[in-house]
């Protein structure tokens, strides 16, 4: 059985669904420090003025916070919740794009519901991005897995153990700077890295330069039900490089 994991993130990228789709199960691992500035409460997309962040607001706790634990900070700005200014953004980014009235209910729902912690938010939309994509991957958190334990290396060890995985399915970021694949190989685990060929597809908003790695609403807006056939290669070319150099993919982040 081919295992992957990673941390929880908001509106992932493509990277992150590919990875998903290539296991046979994923685990989210969610008890793992919550890393301010990184991905987990924050993506990016494309609008006519450039890239803009979205990000959801955190309160400030403890350095060793755990991602499940972590509480989002509804303090209003005025009469704007942060989810109805991220709503707002992404409709002034997308509004022209041809699947905008697909998707963009089911965002701004989701968005200003009155969530009080980051977990189950990025949960509920991973769940949509999935069916949208036609990833049928079991996805698993972490912290409901008994037995999890160690840090980097060591709690990839204790998840395939505990999942009776044989195969570790790694991002080629991050990882590759502190994953021991000698020790997972000598559990009997072997270790495939992710390739992942960013494709290149239609975008609206600015001038006409593609811009990779953004948020999966950026591949949704623009190309609806193709999407899923665009992530898995079948349809538009994966040119994108060149482009890379400048707008280089999210890195993988470490899951430990």
């Amino acid at each position: 059985m081919i295992l992957s994991a990673h941390q929880s993130l908001f509106l992932p990228w493509l990277g992150f669904f590919d990875k998903i789709r290539r296991a046979d199960v994923f685990v989210l691992v969610d008890h793992v420090q919550f890393e301010r500035q990184d991905f987990q409460n924050r993506n990016r997309i494309k609008t006519r003025d450039g890239v803009q962040w979205l990000v959801v607001p955190v309160r400030r706790g403890s350095q060793r916070e755990r991602i499940f634990e972590k509480e989002i900070d509804n303090k209003r700005d005025g009469r704007t919740t942060w989810g109805e200014r991220i709503a707002g953004t992404i409709r002034h980014a997308y509004r022209r794009a041809p699947f905008f009235d697909r998707y963009m209910p089911f965002l701004e729902h989701a968005l200003t519901r009155p969530w009080e912690r980051l977990l189950p938010l990025n949960e509920h939309l991973l769940a949509f991005f999935l069916r949208e994509l036609e990833i049928a991957t079991p996805i698993l958190a972490s912290s409901s897995l008994p037995g999890i334990d160690g840090a980097r290396t060591r709690m990839i060890l204790s998840l395939c153990r505990v999942l009776d995985a044989s195969v570790y399915f790694s991002g080629s970021g991050g990882s590759r700077d502190y994953l021991d694949v000698a020790l997972l190989e000598s559990e009997g685990i072997a270790v495939r890295w992710q390739v992942f060929d960013h494709p290149r597809h239609a975008q609206v908003g600015g001038d006409e330069t593609f811009i990779p790695s953004l948020s999966v609403i950026d591949l949704l807006f623009n190309c609806g039900p193709a999407s899923a056939a665009i992530l898995r290669g079948e349809a538009a070319p994966s040119e994108t490089r060149e482009l890379e150099k400048t707008f280089p993919p999210q890195r993988e982040e470490r899951v430990a």
